[in-house]
């Protein structure tokens, strides 16, 4: 334990290779490395009961928004909606199977799949440190954070409902859906909360208990 704590004061600049012992810092205060003057660390925003808050947030629109149409086309009296899982297994059905799977996966599976693990992680700190299988928990939550980040992609569906919109707007009557406003605001509220999140941050929890 001593070992790791050492092992964690420590930082190297990614500019211009410094070694610096990492200091506490107010919030909203930056550290600057002393040569090259390259951003360090800083301290983040929010305190984990700010990230719940944005977190629930983010899961209670998360449901909405995929299951709720997000645009209704009116063409020659028929109207048809379409959510973003219906849209995607549309297109899987129609033999672009990779493009399915990966609509499915960076617009639903990925960024549920990140909510639930940033949540457990929350929780866990707030209440279950002391206990080892829980601690052993977050440790594989967190490995597997950078990998669902990577994954998790609203922003390219968010602009594709207004391209498609614009798009579609000289052949047909285009309306937003409730599901539209949902996946908008899960989007927004998953953007501030991956802004405050802060991978390092959460594994030295496990190095001060």
């Amino acid at each position: 334990m001593g070992k790791d704590a050492v092992d964690n004061s420590i930082t190297l600049c990614g500019s211009c290779d410094l070694v610096i012992r990492k200091r506490a810092l107010p919030t909203g205060v930056r550290a600057i490395c002393p040569r090259c003057h390259t951003a360090l660390y800083d301290t983040p925003y929010c305190s984990i009961n700010g990230m719940l808050a944005l977190c629930l947030t983010a899961i209670i629109f998360f449901a909405p928004a995929n299951l709720f149409p997000v645009l209704e086309l009116e063409f020659l009296g028929s109207i048809r909606t379409t959510t973003v899982t219906e849209g995607a297994l549309a297109v899987y059905h129609q033999g672009y199977w990779l493009v399915g799977i990966a609509v499915l996966t960076s617009a639903v599976i990925a960024p549920g799949m990140l909510l639930v693990s940033i949540l457990m992680q929350i929780l866990i700190i707030k209440y279950g440190l002391n206990s080892p299988s829980l601690r052993v928990a977050l440790k594989h939550s967190l490995k597997i954070q950078g990998i669902l980040t990577q994954l998790t992609m609203l922003e390219i569906f968010v602009i594709s409902f207004l391209v498609a919109a614009f798009n579609l707007a000289d052949f047909a009557t285009v309306s937003f859906g409730f599901g539209t406003f949902c996946f908008t605001m899960l989007f927004i509220m998953t953007l501030f909360l991956m802004r405050e999140y802060d991978l390092e941050h959460m594994w030295s929890f496990l190095d001060e208990r």
